[in-house]
């Protein structure tokens, strides 16, 4: 942490064809940011010029080459320079092997600074993974790459958006490879991944919901017997553990009490029986201008030895560059890391305190 008690925060650009630079941009003109964290964005300084000069915005870019160079103030915007886009090949919208090298090494950059304790928190911008794949990087998406460079075995990827908060047994594989996925040991694992979750958000209610993953929760194996073999298990293992779980629930019963609080947080057994309620609960679609007034929702990697929240939306290639984009769900996600590194560093202090008491 550094003076005030307020944490490094950085930034990546994201797919500099997509709104990603837009977006944060767009972030660090709220000095509500600059109140909670010192934020430095890493990318191209040269991308984030050109989006303040299409933007008409009053604010300066400071281009830096090590973190101590930044003045984290108001109206000046601090950019970790990589200075790896061709502005004059790069076009919005596109999919480009040098848009995803240039977004990969903002990622990269961000993970190497906070191993090296020289950030206390990452957030990240979105992503093309096609991009990602030409430049020669083949993850499947933030997650995965956090996962290799961190050296990291145990994670998942936990929703986070007002009264709903999602962790996923599985992500980003085929529906029917997140069926073979759906073991016991993982469903525990992530139950655990999320229950710390909660409290590191300081969250109060940490009553888990697990979602069951056939129709009716498979209705006593009439439906396939992936609940009954593998998730009841799961969480009569769970409660025996101590974790106030309820599960196997059918998933169409289970989101809509999630929704209402009545779960601190669930367990989703595949990406996108987790990602279409929450989306539908932080998404706002705007049918007249066929577009979002609205992007909400935080996406948490768990389990890693440092932090990393993002924006839980794509790249919007079809705004890309308009002006239009909402910078909502950066500024949450901005919001949840400054948690998470604050809740961090008072557990550090727990323990270097305890290490001074007598035994």
């Amino acid at each position: 942490m550094t003076t005030e008690d307020k944490p490094i925060v950085g930034i990546t650009m994201g797919d500099p064809a997509s709104i990603g630079p837009e977006i944060a941009i767009k972030a660090l003109l709220n000095p509500a940011i600059y109140a909670i964290c010192n934020p430095v964005l890493v990318g191209d300084a040269g991308v984030f010029r050109d989006i303040v000069s299409r933007l008409n915005l009053n604010i300066h870019i400071h281009s830096i080459k090590h973190i101590h160079e930044a003045k984290f103030q108001p109206g000046t915007v601090d950019v970790y320079d990589l200075d790896n886009v061709d502005l004059t090949t790069l076009k919005f919208g596109e999919i480009s092997a040098m848009a995803g090298e240039a977004a990969f090494a903002s990622v990269k950059t961000v993970i190497d600074l906070a191993l090296a304790h020289e950030l206390d928190a990452t957030v990240t911008g979105p992503i093309n993974k096609k991009s990602i794949n030409e430049a020669g990087h083949h993850f499947a998406g933030h997650t995965e790459i956090y996962a290799h460079f961190t050296k990291t075995k145990k994670y998942g990827m936990l929703l986070v958006e007002d009264n709903l908060k999602v962790i996923h047994v599985s992500t980003h594989v085929s529906l029917r490879q997140a069926c073979d996925l759906v073991k016991q040991d993982r469903i525990l694992e992530v139950t655990d991944l999320l229950y710390h979750g909660l409290i590191s958000l300081g969250e109060t209610n940490l009553k888990i919901g697990i979602a069951g993953l056939n129709p009716h929760a498979g209705d006593s194996g009439l439906f396939g017997t992936e609940d009954e073999l593998e998730i009841l298990p799961a969480v009569e293992e769970a409660r025996r553990r101590g974790y106030d779980v309820e599960g196997p629930v059918p998933a169409d019963t289970l989101f809509s009490k999630a929704a209402t609080g009545y779960y601190g947080g669930v367990v989703a057994m595949y990406h996108d029986q987790g990602h279409i309620p929450f989306k539908l609960t932080g998404f706002k679609w705007n049918a007249g201008k066929q577009q979002m007034d609205s992007v909400k929702g935080v996406n948490i990697t768990m389990g890693l030895p440092i932090i990393r929240t993002s924006v839980d939306h794509g790249t919007a290639f079809d705004i890309a560059g308009k002006g239009v984009a909402s910078p909502d769900a950066m500024i949450l996600a901005i919001e949840s890391a400054v948690q998470l590194a604050k809740f961090r560093a008072s557990e550090r202090a727990t323990e270097r305190k305890s290490d001074y008491e007598p035994a």
